[in-house]
């Protein structure tokens, strides 16, 4: 469906901008973004899984001389950031990764062509196609990772040290207990509010600025200004996966240190 189909131009961009949905209010799901996570994320596995099992001591092959780079890269972010000793970290910062790159990539699919599909052929009218462009999806994953900071602080530390971080920091007095616990309170819940925040942030002002250029302006021009913004966004969606990565490894490296 687009702007030439009897669409005005901002009905064009609310079509774009509808989630596919069921249920209201804080029971409501979006069905689109649950299943493109889901089949990306089963996507990932399933490639990981078949280069794993295939994998040659000879000349590798394209594929998995691909996912080599990708695992030799993350566990090399892993080993310069995160000192503990962890069997979690180093698959949890790939499955980040990876996970999130392939979410983000679906921004660089044309606008009409999967919600024109869908439309099409299977009779749905509204279908949104990049899952971190959905704050519940970006803030699903961060509150994912604030469990295991808060997992690791107990199992590193303690359940007595825990609190002690949190209520004698940065000012080591009884007295002010108070404005410690505040302070040291909002520090924590920052960061997977800021994590979540984040990269929605840039995945939606990205998918944005692609439904804009298809209902502003014709056809023949969309690709001269399409074109150097897909080429600028594959950095884009490459730094936003790299640093939900990388701060998940340091949010969990200074969870296993203590202070």
């Amino acid at each position: 469906m687009s702007v030439g189909e009897g669409l005005t131009p901002q009905e064009y961009i609310v079509h774009h901008l509808t989630q596919l949905r069921i249920g209201t209010g804080w029971f409501a799901i979006n069905i689109d973004s649950m299943f493109f996570s889901i089949v990306l994320g089963v996507l990932f596995l399933v490639v990981f899984r078949y280069v794993a099992k295939h994998a040659t001591s000879s000349v590798p092959g394209k594929l998995q001389t691909a996912v080599e780079l990708v695992v030799g890269f993350v566990d090399g972010t892993v080993r310069d950031i995160f000192h503990g000793e962890s069997k979690v970290i180093a698959p949890l910062s790939l499955t980040v990764f990876c996970w999130v790159f392939l979410m983000n990539l679906m921004d660089l699919l044309p606008v009409d062509m999967l919600p024109g599909i869908s439309d099409r052929y299977f009779g749905v009218p509204t279908l949104r196609v990049v899952p971190t462009a959905d704050v519940n999806v970006t803030l699903s994953m961060a509150l994912g990772v604030f469990v295991l900071i808060v997992f690791y602080n107990f199992k590193k530390k303690g359940f007595c040290r825990f609190i002690e971080e949190l209520t004698m920091q940065p000012f080591n007095h009884v007295v002010l207990i108070p404005i410690n616990l505040i302070l040291e309170g909002v520090n924590l819940l920052s960061k997977p509010v800021s994590l979540a925040l984040r990269l929605f942030g840039n995945m939606y002002a990205g998918e944005l600025i692609f439904i804009l250029i298809a209902a502003l302006l014709p056809w023949w021009l969309q690709c001269f200004l399409s074109l150097p913004w897909a080429i600028f966004h594959i950095l884009i969606i490459s730094l936003q996966a790299f640093i939900f990565m990388v701060l998940t490894i340091v949010y969990l490296s200074i969870a296993s240190t203590e202070h």
